[in-house]
């Protein structure tokens, strides 16, 4: 039956600052064109979001394959052709549809202009356009899933990538299109941070998160066209037979090393910078502590940025390159730590003393500390020539490669998720599913990786379809891990769809955040704010206060959002 409240629009139990129920951005038009042509940042994060997950789904499926595969020596579920192109699928579709775009296209499209009291970003035509370019992206790579596979894996090493007979044009055809993708929301974000920001913020009353998404914007800008004009090559060499790689035609194979890795090191720090800048505001917010070390945390986003470009070679210390050159980026591999250990430290320092509270984001975020760590300390491993000789191309590579993606950039992005889901969608979802979802990914990533640092060191190379009997015990557990880090994902999709069905509805500011997102309402007007927000320290909390009758924060002078 219907209460008076719901006649009039409102809906049953309604918080101050939500409009669920009225008009917000969710519900300002209706019909597929209304989506589909929408210049709202807030909606082209959502098609983003949901685009984005789909694609992981496919990569996780294909994980799944890989390490059921892998679970007993000989063959388990198919051939070898098969397993390599199951890891080439896998990594190709993780790394370019889904990290790389996952935080600053998905979450940022969504949130960037909320943090600056902003209505959209500077380009909102291009903002559209970059998502559809990622869209004509996942088509290519899945014609070329459709016409027979691609098993060079996902760096298209030459030579083989430019002379095996799998469909390497259309999936490298595809990864150039969604570089264009990238490359236009990084200039969006660039001109938004440059001129849409209020009077009153200045670069150091940015949240740090901004800082973040800042940096990641100027090295899609910068360091994506190469890996365009690499990509454009080798197309170039297996549709006319023209000698760039390949040595039978008068090519040179490193040199594709070489264009790969100088963008595709940068694109790592595409990948952490934005999961960094989220574990910035989930540390703090759910400290209620100011962040501690403020301008080192925002110069080390550069710093990381800057370092970026000049490690590359560090990928190459067994392809022959001079000792001179090795030892130069052995010690630049050393130097990248720095700015990433003085954030590990700012947290923690943040955290000491705070009053925390062990909501899902911020067991994301413990999960980040700890996992990130493990990742960046075994990289000063692989950093070390002597044994990067002995571990490159072993399980051990593989173990910190995603304890640095998955551990470091995934389960930010899920923290973030969990963060924003109530400002996005105007409801709340079960804490007690959301924390069994952090728990289950903490223990079954664990399992699935910290035991392969093992088995690296005992020699088990990468990427191979059999192994010898004596490796089958760590492979079992890694799978078992696997499965159970799946389920963990499960729980997540599940605390997250349940909510949208009968999930309370969230007030506009639950967590007691002070950025600018936790002004307006949940889900925000189609124009974000109803006035000119108030832009002060986004990590002074001391004006807000708990409030049991909204079962969110409000202002303590009581000018709160309506």
């Amino acid at each position: 039956m219907s209460t008076p409240e719901t006649k009039r629009g409102g809906l049953p139990h309604q918080p101050p600052g939500n409009t669920l129920g009225k008009e917000n951005y969710l519900n300002a038009s209706r019909g597929f064109l209304s989506w589909a042509l929408t210049l709202d940042h807030k909606r082209i994060g959502l098609m983003y979001l949901v685009s984005i997950l789909t694609a992981f789904l496919g990569g996780g499926l294909a994980a799944l394959y890989v390490r059921t595969e892998l679970i007993a020596p000989g063959q388990t579920l198919g051939d070898a052709d098969m397993y390599n192109q199951a890891f080439t699928l896998h990594g190709a579709i993780m790394v370019f549809l889904f990290i790389i775009p996952g935080i600053p296209a998905a979450l940022g499209n969504f949130v960037l202009p909320l943090l600056l009291g902003a209505k959209d970003v500077a380009f909102p035509r291009l903002n559209l356009a970059s998502y559809w370019l990622w869209v004509c992206g996942a088509i290519f790579a899945v014609i070329s899933l459709a016409t027979g596979g691609v098993d060079t894996g996902w760096t298209f090493y030459t030579p083989y990538s430019s002379s095996t007979t799998t469909s390497v044009i259309p999936i490298v055809t595809g990864v150039f299109i969604l570089g264009f993708s990238s490359i236009f929301t990084g200039l969006n974000f660039i001109v938004t941070t440059h001129k849409l920001r209020p009077k009153n913020m200045g670069w150091f009353n940015m949240p740090l998160v901004m800082w973040a998404l800042y940096s990641t914007a100027i090295i899609q800008v910068l360091a994506t066209p190469v890996l365009a004009i690499t990509l454009l090559l080798l197309i170039a060499e297996r549709a006319m037979g023209i000698g760039i790689f390949d040595p039978a035609l008068g090519g040179d194979a490193v040199l594709f090393q070489h264009f790969f890795w100088f963008y595709s090191h940068p694109a790592v720090y595409i990948m952490i910078l934005p999961a960094m800048g989220i574990i910035s505001e989930l540390i703090a917010v759910f400290s209620r502590k100011h962040i501690f070390g403020y301008t080192f945390i925002a110069y080390s986003s550069v710093a990381i940025a800057i370092f970026g470009f000049i490690v590359w070679g560090h990928h190459m210390f067994t392809s022959g390159q001079s000792d001179l050159l090795n030892m130069i980026f052995a010690a630049l591999t050393f130097s990248v730590s720095i700015p990433s250990a003085i954030k590990i430290w700012n947290w923690l320092a943040t955290l000491y003393k705070g009053s925390i509270s062990w909501d899902t984001p911020m067991l994301y975020a413990l999960s980040f500390i700890i996992l990130f760590t493990i990742g960046g300390l075994t990289g000063l491993f692989l950093g070390m020539l002597a044994v990067d000789v002995f571990l490159h191309d072993t399980y051990f590579v593989v173990a910190h490669f995603h304890y640095v993606m998955f551990g470091g950039t995934v389960i930010a992005f899920l923290g973030g998720l969990f963060y924003w889901w109530p400002k996005m969608t105007g409801r709340m979802y079960s804490e007690t599913s959301g924390r069994l979802s952090a728990a289950l990914i903490f223990i079954g990533f664990n399992l699935t990786f910290f035991i392969q640092f093992i088995l690296g060191s005992q020699g088990m190379p990468r990427r191979y379809f059999d192994y010898l009997p004596r490796y089958e015990f760590y492979h079992q557990v890694s799978t078992i891990g696997a499965y159970i880090t799946a389920l963990g994902f499960m729980v997540a999709a599940y605390s997250l769809a349940m909510s949208l069905v009968r999930g309370k509805l969230a007030p506009a500011n639950p967590w007691g955040g002070n950025s600018l997102e936790w002004h307006t309402t949940s889900p925000p007007p189609l124009h974000n704010f109803e006035g000119e927000p108030r832009s002060d320290d986004p990590y002074d909390y001391g004006d807000w206060k708990w409030d049991d009758s909204v079962e969110g924060f409000v202002r303590k002078d009581a000018e709160a959002t309506a």
